[in-house]
């Protein structure tokens, strides 16, 4: 990847996130030893800097305002969502097709609930976001893991093997596209085979689309339903402006679902829950989901590529550690087989000598066994210094 320097104050100021109810932050000692005063955190999937100017200028509006009652309609949030999706991504979608749930978590949590029981089996392709076996074994049900093939530097499909290992109690596929934790952008035709596996086996295909903004450029994102228009009867495509905004803390995400029958059984759901989304979670995504939103956005990719780059240097210059190249995400992969040590090893160098917490492989499943998951999503000197302990922590490799 050749990446211009690019210099950003809105990226390069350093924001002390501690005391703040940032999990990220305020957590990380609690789960990884890694006190927040001289440790970096770079787990949660979240950025460390501010969202774009025009969301907080939209909260800002919404705050002397003063008033924040009841919503009847979401017509402008939804037109936004609809705006976005086709000049950024060339999907054209109706605004009856979006339901909005707490977040994309959530969202899973719901369609495991109404399109699973307990007992069933749910299929993911390993290793990814470790939240899909949280989630399934919370809801009762059962993960069939589905390993992808690692030839080189990239993950790839393996259906055959993907079909063999498949119970016959599967009622669920959980999707990630872009792919978490590698940074993979599947083609066209590979999401195509994926649609044709849920097709085939009878799967609810629930494809977790959160990171399709943050993609690296000579890469290109396809939404599922763009490649496979023809799989609407049994897709649900998660979105979000929260990680490409840096709003998680909204909890506000959508399920877009073409098949109105499929819609109206989590429709239904969602209504027994009698759940509806926050008035400034709308306010914040509808302002995100502009031209403005859309050239901070860019800028933020520009920065983080070059954040990227840096990190998978360093990496690749410590003797038996390699970072996979992203395609896109801020979630770098690393691979640490190569020198030789067992996983309690790299942890105690990464955690105790680097003083940094990352994500741990093992917990994205099968694949995921000599990886760490680095965020990259922070100001450039903090990534530099990250960059130093880790050297420093494996300075006698040979």
């Amino acid at each position: 990847m050749t990446v211009q320097p690019v210099a950003d104050p809105r990226f390069d100021t350093m924001t002390d996130r501690r005391g703040t109810h940032s999990g990220k932050w305020d957590y990380m000692e609690r789960l990884y030893g890694v006190s927040p005063d001289d440790g970096i955190a770079m787990w949660t999937a979240d950025s460390d800097w501010p969202t774009a100017p025009c969301v907080t200028d939209a909260l800002r509006r919404a705050a002397d305002h003063g008033i924040f009652g009841y919503v009847p309609a979401y017509d402008e949030y939804h037109a936004a969502i609809q705006w976005w999706m086709k000049n950024r991504h060339g999907w054209e979608i109706e605004q009856n097709w979006i339901l909005t749930a707490q977040g994309l978590g959530n969202a899973i949590a719901v369609v495991l609930d109404v399109c699973s029981a307990p007992g069933d089996h749910v299929a993911t392709f390993t290793p990814v976001y470790h939240e899909f076996r949280m989630k399934i074994n919370r809801a009762g049900r059962h993960v069939t893991e589905c390993p992808l093939k690692r030839d080189g530097d990239r993950y790839e499909l393996d259906m055959e093997d993907a079909q063999n290992r498949l119970t016959g109690r599967e009622t669920v596929l959980l999707w990630c596209s872009p792919q978490n934790p590698s940074g993979r952008v599947w083609t066209a035709d590979e999401l195509r085979e994926v649609a044709d596996f849920a097709r085939r086996n009878d799967l609810i295909l629930v494809s977790d689309e959160v990171h399709q903004d943050l993609v690296y450029p000579g890469n290109r994102f396809v939404p599922m339903h763009v490649a496979a228009p023809d799989i609407t009867d049994r897709l649900i495509v998660a979105t979000a402006a929260s990680k490409t905004f840096n709003i998680a803390g909204q909890r506000t995400g959508n399920m877009i679902i073409p098949d109105i029958t499929l819609r109206k059984r989590i429709a239904s759901r969602l209504s027994a829950l009698d759940y509806k989304p926050s008035s400034l979670g709308l306010t914040m995504i509808e302002a995100a989901y502009s031209e403005e939103g859309a050239e901070w956005a860019d800028a933020q990719v520009r920065y983080l590529s070059e954040n990227v780059a840096l990190f998978n240097s360093a990496m690749d210059a410590i003797p038996g550690v390699h970072a996979l190249p992203l395609e896109a995400t801020y979630l770098a992969w690393v691979d640490f087989s190569g020198t030789g040590m067992s996983y309690e090893e790299i942890s105690e160098r990464v955690l105790k000598t680097a003083r940094i917490a990352p994500s741990a492989g093992p917990d994205f499943g099968t694949g995921g066994e000599s990886f760490l998951r680095f965020n990259l999503a922070t100001p450039r000197a903090r990534v530099q210094e990250a960059c130093d302990r880790l050297t420093a922590a494996f300075s006698d490799l040979q």
